[in-house]
């Protein structure tokens, strides 16, 4: 009773357990790309996949539903592939291991995958249904959302011919998105020299876990600590303090994702040891009662450490720590018309060593406002151009503006009253969907994006919460039987 198959609805779980089994990392998705074809020949299912790796499934409508509008489901088939410090998974070779908790389902020590795990498995559940009335479907399975929205990017304008799109990578029930947000990637590349560690050092490996992570569109509002930037200013001051030497900094994983843990390599002179650590506790405790609320399992740690040959050159250790610092993160602007709803923000996602000389710090900014967006890239640009780094913005992609008047939106809207008696929640997000790429493409699209609850994406802790998914599911199918209003 303890599998996830059992629970309701079957046939979406049961979907979501097989996809677990299928290894799908962003830019790797050749597994599940695999599984959707041989899915589409079973069920006798008009298959396309595209030279990107999207994959089209099509099904006719059922009997009564043949003069309704095509109706396109869509959902992302890649994963943010996050783990705890401890555990051993391979992402490429091993399967999710979903485990029920309470009112959740999680998973054993890793992202869970339901986003977007969940829109696929669903779309799954209705292909293969023979009692579900619908329009013509096509479901449209696209790649490396998480990672460059490479799919969405490269999808042909002739791959759909539906003009009505339910995008199904939402992550509140009872909530229909109408607008996202765009976002742009900031990578900043500095050189650095090394010179001998000090005769009389001391080393100390300073890192920081425990912390929450989570999305970096979603989740940038929520008070959680970034474990980059916590490292950094306690580098810097103590830069100034105690001239510390710094060998080594590497924090964060993926740009879209919250960094949860950071360290570094330093020495300090072994007469001011005692005072580093004293210094290094006290900067804890501030750190501790400043996200006492929202990181409550927060750990920063000195530790001995076997002291490094060699430590960053002190004028490329100060333009590092400097651009550290500089670098703006968490929210920059709220909206001024849609209320709660974060219009700008940035994220310091990751500090890491790629080569002998090389240091790679990656950014990623987001806004409702397209001028916005690229005005906070540009102010953390600045912030590494002006200490020597070199600056890569990535293509960027765009907001999705939201349309009121939608049609697909008013009867989204009288399904769901018919069926919980109470009025949906409508609103835009600052993450980022496909939609604005979608609707690039296709100019006349009309679309809306809805999901389950989903708390903690793009972190171990991502779970889904097990009533949504009933709730999710039987709104889309009223969506459907509907379909002669669109």
């Amino acid at each position: 009773m303890n599998s996830i198959e059992n629970l309701q609805p079957t046939d979406v779980w049961k979907y979501f357990a097989e996809i677990c089994k299928v290894p799908r990392p962003s830019k790797k998705e050749g597994k599940i790309i695999e599984y959707l074809l041989n899915f589409g020949k079973s069920h006798n299912l008009e298959t396309q996949r595209d030279e990107i790796g999207n994959v089209l499934i099509k099904k006719p409508a059922t009997k009564g539903f043949e003069s309704h509008k095509t109706i396109v489901l869509q959902s992302h088939i890649d994963m943010v592939c996050e783990k705890n410090a401890n555990s051993t998974h391979n992402f490429e070779t091993d399967a999710i291991q979903p485990i029920i908790d309470g009112e959740w389902v999680c998973a054993n020590g890793t992202t869970l995958g339901a986003d977007d795990g969940m829109g696929v498995a669903t779309q799954l559940a209705i292909l293969a249904s023979q009692s579900i009335e619908h329009p013509a479907i096509e479901c449209l399975f696209t790649v490396d959302e998480e990672t460059g929205l490479t799919g969405a990017f490269a999808l042909k304008d002739n791959f759909l011919t539906g003009k009505t799109l339910i995008n199904l990578d939402s992550e509140d029930e009872g909530e229909i998105f109408i607008g996202c947000a765009g976002g742009i990637d900031t990578t900043a590349t500095m050189k650095y020299k090394t010179q001998a560690c000090p005769d009389n050092s001391s080393a100390y490996k300073i890192s920081i876990g425990g912390l929450h992570g989570g999305h970096s569109g979603d989740d940038i509002n929520k008070g959680f600590a970034n474990a980059n930037k916590i490292i950094a200013k306690l580098l810097w001051s103590a830069s100034h303090q105690f001239n510390i030497g710094v060998a080594k900094i590497e924090g964060g994983n993926l740009r879209n994702a919250i960094p949860r843990d950071c360290y570094a390599i330093v020495t300090v002179d072994a007469n001011a040891e005692t005072d580093f650590v004293a210094y290094v506790e006290n900067y804890k405790q501030q750190v501790t009662n400043q996200f006492s609320q929202t990181e409550p399992n927060m750990n920063l740690l000195a530790e001995k450490n076997e002291t490094p040959a060699t430590i960053l050159a002190t004028e490329n250790r100060d333009k590092l720590l400097n651009s550290l610092m500089a670098c703006p993160n968490g929210v920059i602007a709220m909206s001024q018309s849609i209320d709660n709803l974060v219009e700008t923000s940035t994220n310091l996602a990751s500090i890491k060593f790629i080569d002998a000389d090389k240091i790679e710090i990656a950014t990623s900014q987001r806004s409702s406002v397209e001028d916005s967006k690229y005005n906070i890239a540009l102010v953390v640009a600045n912030a590494f151009k002006s200490n020597g780094a070199e600056i890569n913005h990535s293509e960027g992609y765009p907001g999705w503006n939201p349309n009121p008047n939608s049609q697909l939106l008013s009867v989204a809207i009288n399904c769901y009253k018919q069926r919980f008696g109470k009025e949906p929640k409508v609103k835009a997000i600052h993450a980022g969907l496909e939609c604005g790429l979608f609707l690039e493409k296709y100019p006349e699209m009309d679309m809306i994006s809805v999901g389950p609850t989903l708390r903690n994406v793009h972190s171990p802790s991502e779970k889904v919460e097990i009533a949504t998914v009933a709730m999710f599911y039987n709104f889309l199918l009223d969506i459907l039987k509907n379909a002669q209003k669109l």
